[in-house]
């Protein structure tokens, strides 16, 4: 039996990033942020390989979903990049991988987490069945949905604490400390990767590691950041206006509430967009 790996790569946990010039294109600092992310991806794929994988998914999580220098990324690893897609920063999983690696994550909209959000600053806050959660748990319950682990977890001290809190026997590497919502003190980018390396090694060589249970009814509700988005959003079918700026849906399984999750984020991000226009003009 073959083991196939599946790492999502996303760039607010990654070593050495914490500041919103570093993580939107066109900043000053994004370039370098690509490069630290790429080393981190390499790292964790190097890692797959030498626990015993034969095959490795790498998605591109962050933003826009193009950041990895694709001709700096470990040759052996196939890459899932690009936006739109349904299910995001789990593209591209399968029934058929043996684990699920999240590297550079970061915690949820609200917490004391270094750039903390959830999917988007359109959304103050994200629940599941009444709880609030980090992408990491959304991205974790659609994995468990495919009968897949997710075995490691990479990124800031906040987001480590909590995924050992959420996925039993998880393997967390903290490459770096919250100081602040743009502050942290960091390991070196390269005690990083050889960290993030030897983790997912251990973790794929031994296995053992089971997926979440995902519960048998599902209710995704999001507070959003302003009522406009809160209306456009709402145009999705079946969402119901619960409160002045949050939506709830009822969905059947983690893929509709994934593609959901990205529904009401397109939508909200015309809404985002279109109140920030009006206060320029203002």
């Amino acid at each position: 039996m073959s083991t196939r790996v599946f790492i999502s790569v996303d760039m607010e946990g990654v070593a050495g990033v914490a500041t919103l010039d570093q993580i939107v294109r066109g900043g000053h600092g994004y370039p370098r942020a690509q490069e630290l992310m790429t080393q981190e991806a390499n790292a964790a794929i190097r890692g797959a390989f030498a626990g015993g994988a034969d095959e490795v998914v790498v998605n591109d999580s962050h933003g826009t979903m193009d950041n990895l220098i694709h001709d700096r990324l470990d040759p052996r690893a196939r890459l899932v990049f690009g936006a739109p897609r349904a299910s995001c920063m789990v593209q591209g999983i399968t029934r058929e991988d043996t684990l699920a690696v999240f590297v550079g994550y970061h915690a949820a909209a609200g917490a004391h987490g270094v750039l903390a959000h959830t999917f988007s600053s359109a959304f103050t806050e994200l629940r599941v069945n009444g709880q609030p959660m980090s992408e990491a748990e959304v991205n974790g319950l659609f994995a468990g949905s495919l009968g897949v682990p997710v075995g490691v977890l990479t990124g800031d001290d906040q987001i480590c604490q909590l995924a050992e809190k959420a996925f039993p026997g998880i393997t967390t590497v903290a490459v770096k400390d919250c100081e602040g919502t743009s502050a942290t003190s960091t390991l070196h980018p390269q005690v990083a990767c050889e960290r993030i390396e030897a983790a997912v090694t251990r973790a794929v060589s031994v296995g053992g590691v089971a997926p979440i249970a995902v519960p048998e009814s599902l209710s995704l509700e999001i507070d959003f950041a302003s009522p406009l988005a809160t209306d456009l959003a709402g145009t999705v079918p079946g969402s119901k206006r619960i409160a002045g700026h949050t939506l709830q849906r009822q969905v059947d399984d983690p893929a509709e509430l994934l593609s959901l999750v990205m529904s009401w984020y397109y939508l909200a991000s015309i809404g985002t967009h279109q109140m920030a226009s009006i206060s320029l003009r203002r």
